[in-house]
């Protein structure tokens, strides 16, 4: 088993260009070696985390719009 990488990288919900900019950073920056079964691991484990990105930046912003 390859060696488990950690990113402190958590887009401020309240920003959406930092919620996009992590949206489209591409799995292969997660996936030091570019090896194409770890990017594709790295790109199934992102899907999810990607997606609660988006989630909550929606909540955040449905939030400001009713202040």
């Amino acid at each position: 088993m390859g060696e488990l990488l950690f990113s402190g990288l958590s887009p401020d919900p309240h920003d959406a260009l930092a919620v996009l900019a992590f949206i489209f950073c591409p799995p292969g920056v997660f996936a030091p070696d570019g090896d194409l079964d770890e990017v594709e691991a790295v790109a199934e484990l992102m899907a999810p985390v990607k997606a609660e990105a988006v989630r909550r930046w929606y909540e955040a912003h449905q939030a400001r719009l009713r202040n």
